[in-house]
């Protein structure tokens, strides 16, 4: 006879409808790592785990750190539950599946705080436990941190090129649509103003903002053609003169000239979603203004990128709308995180694989700046022992998790302030758009 469990899993499987159970969001070879250590008693030895980027995607020069808060708040959620569990006996012995039915995380982590800059080799995270509990959150730390760094990577750039102007993520519709969640709230930490996604309004009150596509302007066309003043007023009438047009539906001199008509001049914004984005915000502004409209905004899109904003700082744009660029980490889908064992029971280990190398030993770090506060080096030395003789610095690696509970908040406030102030600490040419090496050296204190 069936267990109840592998009943339940039975009904479970292949429901798309159904929860996603947490302690799944993981490999099968965590699972048989950890069923071959509970066999051969290495899986209570005391372990510490660190995730860092050897190097940083091409062209980068600095990295940002986002996802600690969603860990944070996936971490309790890491659990096997009976339906699980009932899956994973299908290739699981006994004790494994009693080992996971029973499993919470009770180690601790440590590492940068959510908004950090990190460079190559930074110690962004320290896991320590049991090679059993640790080994277990290897995908679930890397998938978190590799997406969400390297879309709040690429959001920073966006937002040092735009120079002060409001950046919108507009991305929901060109990723998975839990992604474009996790994707909303780590361009938020880095910078943006807001998102069109309402699920990332309601899960951590980021800002939403949205009005109208091509398409409720082009529902408006009748017998006679396109009525685009008609869009426009019915816009207006149901969202107040602060809305914000889409004017470049057919011809955008037009355009204008129905979204002023529709709302007066106290019309909010226009939106500009296609051509010659410098060329066309100077006729529009020009054209604004002769209109009386001098203080309609203008919101432009179109497949922008940090390098197509910075092309737009001479031309008269009060905000960015970016989408695909972003979601997709603007040419870098991941951060280039690794998660490695780099101690056991106190003694240091280390990998050797030509180009794949790790560093032993459990690390903590500081980073050096000038009297200015201008950065100057990031110095990774093993964990209790810094190196002697250092004054101007500031400590990177903070307590994250202890005995399994969180002790760190997960305030994108603090955190959006982090990114900010990290970013006004770097040095002139590590803000430099084009390809070049890491801002800052990483000089790492061998343990």
């Amino acid at each position: 006879m069936p267990s109840q469990d592998c009943v339940a899993a039975s009904r479970y499987r292949g429901n798309v409808n159904a929860p996603v159970l947490a302690g799944l969001l993981t490999d099968k070879y965590e699972l048989t790592m950890l069923a071959a250590a509970l066999r051969d008693g290495t899986a209570h030895r005391q372990t510490s785990w660190e995730m860092f980027a050897r190097r940083l995607p091409p062209g980068r020069r600095y990295g940002v750190v986002a996802g600690t808060g969603r860990l944070l708040e996936t971490l309790p959620q890491f659990r096997f539950d009976d339906v699980a569990c009932g899956l994973l006996a299908e290739f699981l012995d006994t004790e494994t599946v009693d080992y996971l039915r029973d499993f919470r995380f009770r180690g601790d982590i440590d590492g940068y705080a959510e908004g950090e800059l990190f460079f190559p080799y930074s110690p962004v995270l320290s896991v320590h436990g049991t090679f059993a509990e640790c080994v277990l959150l290897e995908t679930l730390v890397l998938s978190i941190f590799n997406h969400d760094a390297a879309i709040a990577s690429a959001a920073a750039r966006m937002v040092y090129a735009a120079e002060g102007r409001e950046l919108i993520d507009m991305g929901s519709r060109r990723t998975h649509e839990q992604a474009a969640v996790a994707a909303a709230r780590a361009a938020y930490v880095a910078g943006f103003a807001g998102t069109s996604n309402l699920e990332a309004q309601r899960r951590y009150g980021i800002p939403a903002v949205g009005t109208a596509a091509h398409a409720f302007t082009m529902v408006h066309t009748t017998e006679a053609g396109p009525d685009e003043l008609a869009a426009f007023r019915g816009q207006v009438a149901a969202l107040g003169t602060g809305t914000t047009l889409l004017v470049d539906t057919y011809d955008i001199t037009e355009g204008v000239a129905n979204a002023v008509a529709a709302a007066g001049p106290e019309l909010g914004a226009v939106r500009i979603d296609s051509g010659d984005l410098v060329e066309m915000t100077r006729q529009v502004r020009a054209q604004l203004d002769e209109l009386g409209a001098t203080g309609t905004r203008i919101v432009v899109s179109s497949d922008l990128d940090e390098m197509s904003i910075a092309g737009l700082q001479a031309a008269p744009v009060d905000s960015y709308g970016v989408g695909t660029a972003l979601v997709t980490g603007s040419g870098a889908p991941t951060a280039s995180m690794v998660y490695k064992l780099v101690e056991v029971d106190g003694i240091p280990v280390q990998k050797r694989s030509s180009q794949k190398e790790s560093r032993g030993g459990r690390k903590a770090a500081m980073r050096l700046a000038r009297p200015s506060g201008i950065v100057t080096e990031e110095v990774v030395h093993p964990a209790g022992r810094p190196p002697a003789g250092i004054d101007a610095h500031r400590v990177l690696t903070t307590p994250l998790v202890q005995g399994g509970r969180a002790v760190a908040d997960a305030d994108l406030n603090a955190a959006r302030e982090l990114v900010a102030s990290g970013l006004r600490s770097l040095p002139w040419e590590g803000l430099r758009l084009s390809p070049g090496d890491p801002a800052i050296p990483t000089q790492v204190v061998p343990a």
